[in-house]
């Protein structure tokens, strides 16, 4: 008997697009995204854990496509991860 059902963002590289498309949906202020404008959809619209969460934007940043500013509280996006949309 199978208690627990796949959970859809356990693939890192499926939250990691996902976040993107949540940052790329979002209005930049001055070219930064606020990192609440990507984890609370992510977390409470998407039901992402906050492992998933973590995982997938690490994902992301290890890969070019978001960088993180050392701070913590926005991210940018990289040309590589601009070129992810065309």
């Amino acid at each position: 008997m199978k208690l627990s059902t796949d959970r859809p963002y356990s693939d890192p590289e499926k939250a990691a697009r996902k976040l993107l498309d949540i940052a790329r949906a979002t209005e930049p202020v001055d070219g930064k995204i606020y990192i609440e404008k990507i984890n609370a959809p992510m977390l409470y619209l998407e039901r992402a854990t906050p492992a998933e969460y973590k995982a997938g934007l690490d994902l992301a940043i290890s890969r070019g496509w978001l960088l993180l500013h050392e701070s913590g509280t926005f991210v940018k996006f990289t040309q590589a991860g601009t070129d992810l949309f065309g």
